[in-house]
């Protein structure tokens, strides 16, 4: 009996092993629930007394002292003291550590021993935030989820689009509701095209106007031109455009007063305008002079435009969605002022820190340090802010440019006719010839 009991365990052990994989491979939620989260689990409890003191997360108690006529005596040597820290507690695909800080402790502490968390419990990474004072919440992730994200889900809602998926594995949205205007930077390769050709087509079926600004003779988005109710293509052009929706804010401005409401969504169905999402890409095109007189005056007006738009625009439906290879001070105290109306933030790999610094410095140093971590490999992953105020690694879904093209083009139909915005073109375009 004792050969057939083995064969019958080494049987039953490799089947476990098959099953196993087959589940890590297609299941890995599963997996994680069932064998990486006890695993994980048992290492943090293991590890995080040891962990602590090897990284200064430890306190030391003072030694007690007491007087026994004219001898001092003193108690025992100091012993450190290690947070406590909270049982595990599993998530999608990791899991959250709350740790109770001693007098005198900091996050920023944590945040300097999140690389050897990450070797001792042996998971992909580990973010510190701190979500109230005196206590400091861990989140450790086990595997990458954006190395190969699968395509999420949300809900269909007016002026929102399904951008990609978020490191927690949840689904990475832009509700311009929610956040009215957005910043999104990034290099050359990095990712930033591919993701405004994801969000035409998500916005493209929805009814709302799109206008194009892109003053490189329009190769990016005149590819989307037949969903386009606007394209400027040069400096002259979106200076003729801008001014067009000021006047069109102006209208929308008084449509409000008259009907004693605060935003065009107070409105009825019937008067209500049409939103309006105005998309720049390569925004330093427009704030960029060769240092003639009229270059210097289109610089300024694109500049006091967009301001405009971005101040008073999200009440009115009028959303900017600003994208370019480098943002920087750089080009002027006009982008910085922007920049400051740009709630919602992308950072893809930059060329240069001040980008990264400008697009997410002032919300959170730490977002900075991740966006600029990001390797030429990492397409389409970003940093992204959340409505919520906080932030998180990212990455779109590859929309190739000849399923972006398609489905403009199959929502040709639904095009807003935008008359001012047209003939403020052919003036341009009139003035040219």
């Amino acid at each position: 009996m004792g050969p057939i009991l083995l064969a019958f365990a080494l049987a039953v052990l490799a089947w476990m092993l098959v099953v196993g994989d087959l589940v890590r491979r297609h299941r890995p939620v599963w997996h994680w629930y069932l064998v990486g989260y006890p695993t994980a689990a048992f290492r943090v409890v293991a590890t995080w007394r040891r962990v602590a003191m090897l990284n200064d997360l430890s306190v030391s108690r003072r030694p007690p002292r007491g007087l026994l006529g004219d001898l001092v005596v003193k108690g025992d040597p100091l012993r450190p003291l290690v947070p406590r820290a909270s049982f595990p507690r599993a998530t999608r695909m990791g899991l959250t550590v709350t740790v109770r800080l001693h007098a005198g402790q900091t996050p920023a502490t944590y945040m300097k021993a999140a690389d050897a968390l990450v070797h001792a419990w042996k998971v992909h990474a580990v973010r510190v935030i701190s979500p109230e004072r005196g206590l400091v919440l861990l989140t450790a992730t086990a595997t990458d989820p954006l190395q190969r994200p699968g395509l999420a889900t949300a809900p269909a809602e007016l002026l929102s689009a399904l951008i990609g998926v978020l490191e927690s594995g949840g689904a990475w949205v832009m509700n311009l509701r929610l956040v009215p205007h957005w910043l999104i930077a990034g290099a050359t390769r990095s990712g930033k095209s591919t993701l405004l050709a994801r969000l035409i087509t998500q916005l493209a079926p929805q009814r709302v106007a799109l206008v194009g600004i892109d003053c490189k003779g329009g190769m990016e988005l005149g590819l989307f031109a037949e969903r386009l109710s606007a394209l400027a293509t040069c400096r002259k052009e979106a200076v003729a455009v801008l001014f067009a929706l000021a006047a069109d804010m102006r209208e929308r401005m008084s449509a409000c007063r008259s009907a004693g409401v605060r935003s065009i969504w107070e409105l009825p169905d019937k008067l209500r305008p049409v939103p309006i999402v105005v998309i720049v890409d390569e925004i330093a095109e427009l704030y960029l002079s060769d240092g003639t007189r009229e270059s210097k005056t289109e610089a300024e007006q694109c500049s006091t435009l967009l301001l405009r738009l971005a101040q008073l625009g999200a009440a009115l439906g009028l959303h900017l969605v600003v994208a370019g290879q480098r943002v920087g001070s750089d080009l002027g105290p006009g982008v910085t002022a922007l920049r400051a109306q740009l709630g919602g933030r992308i950072c893809h790999r930059v060329n240069d820190p001040g980008t990264a610094e400008m697009t997410l410095g002032d919300l959170n140093k730490d977002a900075v340090a991740v966006a600029q971590s990001i390797t030429a490999q990492e397409r389409g992953v970003a940093v992204c802010t959340g409505p919520d105020g906080g932030w998180s690694r990212a990455r779109s879904h590859l929309t190739p440019t000849e399923e972006a093209v398609s489905t403009a083009r199959k929502y040709s139909a639904l095009t807003p006719q935008l008359p001012a915005l047209v003939r403020a073109l052919a003036v341009v375009e009139g003035e040219s010839k």
